[in-house]
């Protein structure tokens, strides 16, 4: 694609970066039959050639409208047309660059940046958004059944292993996960402790900062990536093999840190080797002797796996937890179009939330298809989504393993 980008921003790290983009694109249109709005929606501009196009023309100088600004937020940012583009467009990186450029330009509403602020301002802390789901817990039953599906029911977690371990990883604790899910973290730590390796939370992790960075806060993100290298660089001083990330959309995102950091001369280096150590907990058991686990799987539970997004396009990780999962002994049923989005992608299913439901209801339908017992993914946003669609009992896949694991 040839470019001609205006003299403002020609020149600098945006600029730059969007520019190698977008000559990398061939127009070939291959990324539209893969991405989930444009099989809704059939407009152009709502697949990735058309908001390719729009951030193009932004940079270049032309007008921006409230369409474009539109047509960008529809994205789901789940990367799909990267998996199948033959031309290794990154087009999550130039969605970046557009979206800044299209909120600089024109003004979002008042009711639009009061509910980003009320998600940065929630979401990425435990302390505020604990207590509120607690809140929604304790009046869960009162609530209408549109409202019930939205809560998700108070969980416990079992014990954390506290045997020491020559070996041992970080994990990171997340914001919205120990409240919804708390035993995750705890199942993956059982997991790795019966293969030797001791799993530890570093005190003054948390929020990976993806939260901040979809919802007009990039520096609000970055403040907490800066927050969590700090927590971590001392164990990785001292020796930690990995950092362990048991929800994939946090560690798509962290795998990102050495560049959303780059330009950052204090934590350009040290972001560079967060990234370089994280890994999705199914990279972790692919490389390990699971034997060790023993045989106590049940062949006899059909399992349906969603593998979320920022696992198989973000971490192109796609087949990784299934062959664990077979390996263990589970029954993997299949699942159509296994490849699309379920609608949740971090805060989409709120911004975005009629496109989102149209998306959960396929992916529950194609999950459901195979008659599985049971659904599991590797993401808390997906999981959480996911079980407001269906009746059937949504899990983390780490869980289902440390479960069905001999003592």
């Amino acid at each position: 694609m040839q470019t001609a980008l205006a003299s403002s921003i020609r020149h600098t790290p945006q600029g730059i970066e969007a520019d190698a983009v977008l000559r990398t694109c061939v127009h070939c249109g291959m990324c539209n039959a893969t991405c989930p709005t444009y099989q809704l929606l059939g407009d152009e501009l709502d697949g990735p050639r058309g908001r390719i196009y729009l951030i193009k023309q932004m940079l270049e100088g032309a007008a921006v409208t409230r369409h474009t600004l539109t047509h960008l937020d529809r994205c789901l940012t789940c990367r799909n047309c990267e998996t199948t583009c033959p031309s290794g467009v990154q087009y999550h990186k130039l969605l970046d660059v557009g979206r800044d450029i299209a909120e600089q330009r024109i003004e979002r509403t008042r009711l639009d940046r009061f509910i980003r602020w009320m998600l940065r301002a929630i979401i990425p802390y435990p302390a505020r958004f604990t207590p509120l789901l607690r809140l929604g817990q304790l009046f869960r039953p009162l609530l209408p059944s549109f409202l019930k599906r939205s809560v998700p029911p108070r969980q416990t977690a079992a014990p954390w292993p506290t045997t020491v371990h020559a070996r041992q990883m970080l994990v990171l604790e997340g914001c919205a996960q120990p409240a919804i899910s708390p035993n995750i973290n705890a199942a993956a730590a059982r997991v790795l402790d019966r293969l030797g390796i001791r799993l530890i939370a570093a005190s003054g992790a948390g929020c990976c900062g993806a939260a901040s960075h979809h919802t007009s806060g990039k520096e609000q993100g970055l403040d907490f990536a800066r927050r969590n290298i700090d927590a971590w660089w001392p164990y990785i001083e001292s020796g930690v093999e990995a950092i362990v990330m048991t929800a994939s959309g946090c560690g798509s995102h962290v795998k990102e840190y050495f560049h959303l950091l780059e330009h950052d001369p204090a934590y350009a280096a040290r972001a560079r080797r967060i990234s370089d150590l994280t890994k999705d907990i199914s990279e972790i058991l692919m490389n390990e002797d699971l034997s060790k686990l023993g045989s106590g799987a049940k062949p006899e539970l059909k399992i349906a796996f969603h593998c979320p997004c920022s696992l198989q396009h973000g971490q192109k990780l796609n087949g990784v937890v299934e062959k664990i999962l077979r390996d263990a002994g589970f029954t993997l049923v299949a699942v159509p179009d296994a490849h699309l989005c379920c609608g949740s992608a971090g805060t989409y299913s709120i911004l975005q939330k009629h496109l989102s439901q149209q998306l959960l209801r396929n992916k529950v339908t194609a999950l459901e298809s195979g008659r599985p017992d049971t659904i599991v993914t590797a993401n808390i946003g997906c999981l959480a989504h996911i079980q407001t669609g269906t009746t059937l009992p949504v899990r983390h896949w780490i869980e289902v393993v440390d479960a069905n694991t001999p003592r």
